[in-house]
């Protein structure tokens, strides 16, 4: 890995979670630090490979089934993420990514050991939850409405040991009244599109968080906040 003055963000297992332009947020974390002066360097890790615990910030994608299942069974058998959040890292965790995250989750008909992370528990819907996501975020962290794409089956229980990141007033999110779920410096989301193009206020918490820092200094968000209104005003109509 780099220098402790470099901020280190991991793209965990693209080769089996990889969904919907969710390497984006990779790419939006990155330049956003840059823009600020902040030296930042990725790191794609296979699921072939060792999960360095050392990093800065993780993010984990959607997938299908079958890939979903075996990057949880890796993820735990390796232990590398679950050294880095003792360690304080941040994480991004995205649809599969966000599911395999909590107790458990089904995939391929059959329930599944997830990492334990995020006190929840998912299964699967009647219905699948396609289209516009949008919600009020928790107030506790200052952030803007989310809004965001989804495509699951599932449905997402949150426990006692976190707490809704939204409150969903377009689309299912978790099961049609909240939507993620965060505790500490770890955030889940079935928000797609990917969620940090649509939602730099989110990247821009977690550079805080790994950084240290109380602010950031501001940054042309001129695109950004016009693709926001527009995807805003689209979950409204």
């Amino acid at each position: 890995m780099s220098t402790e003055s470099v901020l280190r963000i991991v793209w965990i297992y693209p080769d089996l979670l990889s969904t919907y332009g969710d390497r984006g947020n990779m790419l939006i974390l990155a330049h956003r630090a840059r823009m600020r002066g902040i030296p930042a360097e990725t790191y794609e890790v296979r699921s072939d490979q060792p999960m360095p615990s050392t990093a800065d910030i993780y993010l984990i994608g959607g997938g299908e089934d079958g890939p979903q299942a075996l990057a949880a069974q890796r993820l735990i058998a390796d232990g590398g993420v679950h050294r880095a959040v003792a360690q304080g890292s941040a994480v991004l965790a995205i649809c599969a990514g966000y599911q395999l995250f909590g107790h458990s989750f089904f995939a391929k008909g059959a329930k599944y050991a997830g990492l334990g992370l995020l006190d929840l528990d998912s299964d699967r819907g009647e219905t699948r939850a396609v289209g516009e996501l949008q919600g009020e975020m928790d107030p506790r962290l200052g952030l803007p409405p989310l809004t965001g794409f989804e495509n699951h089956g599932g449905r997402t229980h949150l426990g006692p040991g976190v707490s809704p990141l939204a409150r969903v007033s377009a689309g299912i999110g978790n099961d049609g009244q909240t939507e993620g779920a965060w505790h500490g410096k770890i955030l889940g989301t079935y928000s797609h599109g990917p969620a940090l193009a649509r939602n730099p206020a989110i990247a821009d918490l977690l550079l805080r968080w790994a950084t240290g820092a109380d602010s950031l200094a501001p940054v042309d968000d001129t695109w950004a906040d016009a693709l926001r209104a527009e995807r805003l005003a689209a979950a409204s109509v």
